[in-house]
């Protein structure tokens, strides 16, 4: 019998291989829930100063619904490019690509879409509120059935 028999070997393997699964799943899930804040947490943060509000929807939606009090507003619609809008992203936090962000859309798909174009891009402390303004089932009611307050951005008035 060779020493190295595939079925005496399976079973090894196979704890191996479910091993190494399971690490760079749960490591990759740790750090994923690192980058999530909720609505009030957000608000809380930014009132404390810890923590840039982003909203990153178009301008129409800010005027349909308002903005995050206290938010900053960078479009990802920006019509000249992804270039375009980290370079937006860059001048809201004056250009100090380290400082504490949290972005919001409207349900966390386009703020979840920033994060890791910003995180690419060097920006290093990205939080996404992923329930975002109109809320979603898995992830929160969102900003406005929170009764959280909103403003129209200075841009829009």
């Amino acid at each position: 019998m060779p020493l190295l028999n595939p079925v005496r070997l399976l079973p090894l393997f196979l704890v191996i291989f479910g091993s190494l699964v399971l690490v760079l799943w749960t490591g990759s899930g740790v750090r994923a829930a690192e980058n999530i804040i909720s609505a009030p947490d957000a608000r809380a943060a930014a009132l404390a100063g810890s923590v840039i509000i982003i909203d990153v929807r178009s301008p129409r939606e800010w005027r349909q619904t308002g903005v995050p009090s206290g938010a900053r507003t960078v479009t990802i619609h920006n019509r000249n490019g992804i270039k375009a809008f980290i370079a937006q992203m860059a001048k809201a936090v004056g250009g100090d690509k380290s400082k504490p962000i949290a972005l919001i859309c409207a349900a966390g798909a386009r703020s979840a879409r920033a994060l890791k174009i910003l995180t690419a891009a060097g920006f290093t402390k990205i939080q996404n509120v992923s329930e975002g303004m109109l809320g979603r089932p898995d992830a929160g009611p969102g900003w406005l059935k929170r009764g959280l307050p909103v403003t129209q951005p200075a841009s829009l008035r």
